[in-house]
This record gives structure tokens, sequence and C-alpha cells, in this order.
């Protein structure tokens, strides 16, 4: 007698774990809050040495001659646009398949978005889609690193290169990473990075842009600070309260004891790096089995940073959607999650924009079928478990009982 499928929670049945994963949490040690105290207990809580020592130090790590640290990454993105010259009236190609702030930071320099659609099976920008859109206002492309995985920098680049172009990269997913040997952080004129907690590594908020151009970061430095000739450290220095203005900035700084956190966690980037792709390996292995189910796939000259662990259901061989899927694994207490709607069906895009469904077919179906599974360095191996021991059974349980051949895509 065939034995009796299992019952998931959803159904009134035990639920794999008794409290909630997360898709994604940050690590604090002790040497973390130490750094962070001896701080406040310092002259300077802003705009003091620990911004140029963690820039410093970010720009090491990336492989970049610079590196500017602001408040958030939403910051990082608005000053890159603002460096790079965006400004009313200029388009920037953006990809569909990301957070709404890599946009809206264009948008509030009066930039229309023109938007971009993905690769299939990576959601990664086309870079073959990028050049029929491209007028005599394009002024930049941005590409979005999504999950942790690099884009094609080398097609991007000939393509920028080509037009005149800026090549921007929304890096927010993939510190710690590589594309071909090279350091993200390194891979387009203006990188960006966030420091959320669910990031990589985390100052509570904050965000860091890295930049080859002196310039470029000279710009920024002086937009975070309401685009004042100097802050006031320096202004102390000099015994001096005088400064100048040619146009308005914002008050986009980070506070010294936020940098010396990030810092301490930057000591720990390749260490957490690494056990997000340990975790990350342990997914695929044990997904490789399940019919309806299978992982984005992983581009062989890449090193993925693994921000994100993504999976796309396949409905037509499940007595089930996304949202039955995702309801089932979130009363199984794991944490999943959905990243993104394409950027161009939210509300303010279509209204303003014009932007409408069918515009990127392949962002569009992967939203319907994503899911995102919690991956973070702090997991366990029992966690780990946890979430794979979840995902077969929520998939078994709404299998269509039948031999069935998932295409190469899914």
């Amino acid at each position: 007698m065939p034995a009796m499928p299992v019952k998931l929670a959803i159904e009134g049945g035990s639920p794999i774990r008794s409290t909630l994963l997360p898709y994604g949490h940050q690590s604090v040690s002790e040497e973390d809050i130490a750094a962070v105290n001896e701080v406040l207990r310092s002259d300077w809580l802003t705009t003091g040495k620990k911004v140029g020592e963690f820039e410093h130090a970010f720009a090491s790590v990336t492989g970049a001659k610079e590196a500017v640290v602001v408040n958030s990454g939403t910051a990082a993105l608005h000053c890159a646009y603002y460096a790079a010259g965006i400004r009313p009236g200029d388009e920037v190609i953006v990809p569909a398949m990301t957070f709404s702030a890599t946009v809206n930071a264009a948008v509030c320099l009066g930039a229309k978005p023109v938007f971009c659609d993905c690769e299939p099976d990576t959601l990664l920008i086309d870079a073959e889609k990028i050049e029929k859109l491209i007028t005599n206002k394009t002024k930049a492309v941005v590409a979005v690193d999504y999950a942790g995985q690099s884009c094609d920098y080398d097609a991007l680049r000939k393509i920028t290169s080509e037009y005149g172009l800026m090549l921007m990269a929304d890096s927010c997913h993939a510190l710690g990473g590589n594309y071909k040997g090279r350091k993200v952080g390194s891979l387009a004129d203006l990188n960006t990075f966030s420091f959320h907690p669910v990031k990589p590594i985390t100052t509570g908020e904050g965000g860091m842009i890295t930049t080859d151009s002196e310039e470029m970061a000279r710009q920024m430095r002086q937009f975070r600070n309401h685009n004042i000739t100097s802050d006031h450290r320096e202004r102390q220095e000099q015994g001096s309260w005088a400064y100048e203005m040619s146009e308005p900035g914002m008050n986009y700084r980070l506070t010294d004891f936020q940098c010396a956190l990030g810092m301490s966690q930057l000591n720990r980037l390749d260490e957490w790096t690494k056990r997000r792709q340990e975790i990350a390996q342990k997914y695929d292995w044990a997904f490789s089995s399940l019919k309806a189910i299978a992982p984005l796939k992983a581009k062989s000259d890449i090193s993925h940073a693994y921000h994100l662990y993504v999976i796309r259901i396949n409905p037509e061989y499940l007595h089930a959607d996304r949202e039955k899927i995702f309801q089932s694994l979130r009363a199984e207490n794991i944490g999943a999650n959905v990243h993104y709607i394409p950027v161009h069906l939210l509300k303010f895009y279509r209204e303003r924009f014009s932007a409408r469904e069918g515009l990127c077919p392949a962002a569009e179906l992967a939203f319907r079928n994503i899911i995102t599974l919690p991956l973070f360095s702090s997991m366990s191996d029992s966690d780990a478990e946890d979430v794979i021991e979840a995902v077969k059974k929520v998939h078994d349980r709404y299998l269509i009982s039948k031999e069935v051949r998932i295409p190469s895509c899914v």
C-alpha cells in the first residue's frame, strides 16, 4: 500500500520548523560592537576619520581607485547618477528585473527610464536587447547583478564604448563576487552597493559607490554633503566657517560609528561569501532531482556572491501556482520571499512613462514563477536542511503524479 503523503502545515500538519527562518539576516559579532563603541566614545560621530578609513578599505577590497560612502544603497544610486551627469530629459536604460530604487534614483534627477528585458535563465539584463533601445537621448546603461551574479560586462562595455555611454552597475547583491577574475566593484564606470542588514555586509543602513574617476568621486562626496564645498570637520581643521554651493545636493552622509561597523564587517567578507556559496551548493544538489523546481542558471565564468537564492517553479506540473507554493513554504516557517515585481509594472511607471504588460516578457514570466529561499552567512547546516526538507515536502505534495520532463530553461 503506498505511503500517505505528508500533510502540509498549511493544511493543518506540523511545520518543518517551530520558528520562522528569514530569507536574509545580519551577523553582528562582539568585535563589531566593540568597534562601534570605540567611535561612540570618541569626539567625532560623523564626518570624522572613520569615513575615509572605510572608503579606503572598501576600495582596496573591490579593486577600485575610489570609494564614496553614503547612508543607503538608494543614496549611492542617486549620487552615482548625479556624477554620471544624468539630468532632465536624459534616458537611462535599466533592467526590468530589479528593485524600484535602481530606477527611482534616476527619475529623481529628471531622467526617463527605458526598460530592458532580462535573460530568461539568469534574470540579468539581456545585452542583446540593449542596442535597439538606444536613442540620441540615452546617457547610461545600468547593469543589475541580480541575486549576486555579475552581468556580462564584456558585452555591456562593448556597447557603451561604441555609443559613448556611461556603464553603471547596481551591485548591491554582488559584493564578494567576481566576473572572469575581476572583482565586483571594478567592472563599471560607477558601481553601487547597499549595506542594509540583509546584504553581504551591513552598517544598519548605508551604501557605497566605487569608481576609478577621482573627479566623479569628488562630485559625489560634495553631493552627499548638500553639495557644499566643505564639511564640518574640514572647516574646523581649517579654522574657518566659510563654504560655497553651486547647486543643491543632499545629506547622504554616513556616521563614523556606522563606518566602523562596516570596516569590522568587511574583515569577514571572504568567509561569509564562501559560506553563502556552500549553502547554495547544498541547495543545487538537493533540488537537482525535483521535477518542477529548479534554481536560476549560474554562469561558469563568474563567482556568484549569492545574496539571494532564487528558484523557478513550473506550475504546469504542479497542482499549485507560485502563490500557493509561497504560502505553503511560509506555513512551514520558511521565510520565502519574491524578488522582484518587474519595475515597469508598478503603478507609477505605468502611469508616468506608459509602461505596460508585455514590454519585458521574460521578466514578466519569471516574476510569476520565482521564489527566494533563505540564504545568509550565519545559517547553520540544520537551517539549510530545514529549507531543503520544506521545499521537497511542498513540491511532492503538489506534484502531478505522472512522468514529466521540465524544460531546461525553467
